[in-house]
């Protein structure tokens, strides 16, 4: 099975992660974050990942380090439970719409760190949630996955639509991603990746 289990404890944050990547979309999130809770849970939901998150933050002085961190968790969980990628699909792209948010992302899962962010997110929170901090997420979560991920926004006025359109999509380009496509090869002329 192509699972992970992270423990990430630091002066900001105490952080325990479980992934399974061939799992039914089950969640079970506590961050401290109600608004990182309902992405997070969206994102295991759509890309079929079983997950749980538990995280202890210095939320008492923003949710910066919490997104941030649970990013590079979640990033270093992706990574290990891919192993060496054999026999994965490796590209995927998928186009979502979230009412009048359209949102594109791409994901190669390259072995090297890099994110295409272009999301114009109109207001700078949803609820107490500073909307920055998604960029920091996918910065932290692409980094230690060693994957490339291209976010888009193709339309989009409200920024929670715009936002929950980017995990999701996020979500269910990386599902297709790690899908199994019947080998045991590495996807790459290289032989490693």
């Amino acid at each position: 099975m192509r699972t992970s289990a992270i423990k990430r404890t630091t002066a900001e944050t105490d952080i325990s992660l479980e992934l399974n990547l061939d799992g039914a979309g089950e969640s079970l999130i506590d961050t401290g974050c109600g608004f990182l809770n309902h992405m997070l849970t969206l994102f295991a939901k759509h890309s079929k990942f079983d997950l749980t998150v538990k995280c202890k933050g210095d939320t008492d002085v923003d949710y910066h380090h919490t997104v941030e961190d649970i990013g590079i968790a979640l990033g270093s969980a992706v990574a290990e439970a891919l192993g060496e990628k054999r026999g994965i699909n490796r590209y995927a792209d998928t186009t979502l719409p979230m009412d009048e948010a359209l949102i594109l992302t791409a994901v190669d899962i390259s072995g090297r760190g890099y994110l295409g962010y272009d999301l114009k997110i109109p207001t700078e929170k949803v609820g107490d949630f500073d909307t920055e901090l998604v960029e920091e997420f996918f910065l932290g979560f692409v980094r230690n996955a060693n994957i490339t991920l291209h976010i888009r926004q193709l339309s989009g006025s409200n920024s929670h639509h715009i936002i929950e359109g980017a995990f999701k999509s996020a979500a269910r380009s990386l599902r297709k991603a790690v899908e199994l496509d019947g080998t045991d090869e590495i996807p790459s002329t290289k032989g490693v990746l």
